[in-house]
């Protein structure tokens, strides 16, 4: 019997290893070219002049990079994941615990509106076309305008705190379930609504044992793209209101004081917090689908 050992590095393991290898290499070129300036820089002060073999290790070892190297990078996730405890203000998982309580909140929010708003839109003419077009519509307003003027007009009748943000992820979030449900609500075949009204079901009846059924892998799609989405929000939020708490504050407060490499372990903490939200999501959706007899 063949192994599949071979063929699963070779498919699938082999692949990402040499993209991650070659953005490490592109990465460690940039780094030397964006960081040399400041080092021929500070050279020309001290009127010395430096060769290329010392301006390389130096340009990996600056305090305040224009790009930080991956290395820099690692021991900034080391030091404020692992050495800092969690209720610390400099520990980036006490910081991910505030931004991803946002973001499940308006996640929450986001999926119960836009599966309602799909079940009426496949279910109501008149909502079908009459708001359709205002939730696409909906989308082209950019985040970065809306986002100040939710928290103004929130903070300005006292609500403050999680839900302005929460609100934030919730308008990013809603849009794909919608798109996604009415598609899945929709997609069942002529034939088999026939076949529905032939038997005489309501169309509750409908719903749930044909229309439902059949929207949930379009659901689960969507839920992926949403959750991703809700934490852009849950971030965007955190900006304008000068936040001390969140991913968003660890982005705004490198930015004031120059700390390249404080903005981009949040960065790549909130690129990792992402991973592991639409992982779950993906899981639950194998499952359910497993439950409902799909093959594997």
């Amino acid at each position: 019997m063949t192994s599949t050992k071979p063929s699963l590095f070779r498919d699938r393991v082999l692949p990402v290893l040499t993209v991650i290898a070659v953005i490490l290499v592109i990465w460690h070129v940039a780094v030397v070219y964006l960081n040399a300036p400041f080092v021929r820089d500070q050279a020309a002060r001290a009127g010395t002049v430096v060769t290329l073999g010392e301006i390389i290790p130096q340009t990996f070892n600056q305090e305040r990079p224009i790009l930080p190297a991956p290395h820099q990078i690692i021991a900034e996730l080391w030091d404020t994941t692992i050495a800092k405890p969690i209720t610390s203000k400099r520990s980036l998982v006490y910081h991910a615990w505030v931004t991803l309580s946002a973001t499940l909140m308006g996640f929450g929010m986001g999926t119960v509106l836009g599966i309602l708003l799909a079940v009426g839109i496949v279910h109501n003419r008149a909502m079908d076309k009459s708001l359709m077009p205002w939730v696409i519509a909906s989308q082209t307003i950019p985040i970065l305008a809306i986002a100040p003027m939710i928290i103004v007009v929130l903070n300005s009748i006292g609500i403050s705190g999680l839900l302005p943000k929460a609100l934030i992820s919730t308008y990013l979030s809603f849009f794909p379930i919608v798109v996604g449900m009415v598609k899945g609500l929709r997609s069942p075949d002529v034939l088999l609504l026939d076949l529905m009204h032939t038997y005489n079901a309501s169309r509750a009846q409908t719903f749930w044992k044909l229309r439902w059924p059949a929207a949930l892998p379009y659901l689960f799609t969507s839920l992926k793209v949403a959750i991703a989405i809700s934490l852009v929000g849950a971030i965007v939020g955190e900006l304008p209101t000068g936040a001390v708490a969140g991913l968003g504050a660890r982005l705004l407060s490198g930015s004031y004081y120059g700390q390249t490499i404080q903005i981009w372990a949040a960065l790549f903490m909130a690129a990792a917090l992402a991973a592991v939200l639409v992982s779950i999501i993906g899981l639950a959706h194998t499952q359910v689908l497993k439950r409902m007899g799909a093959k594997p």
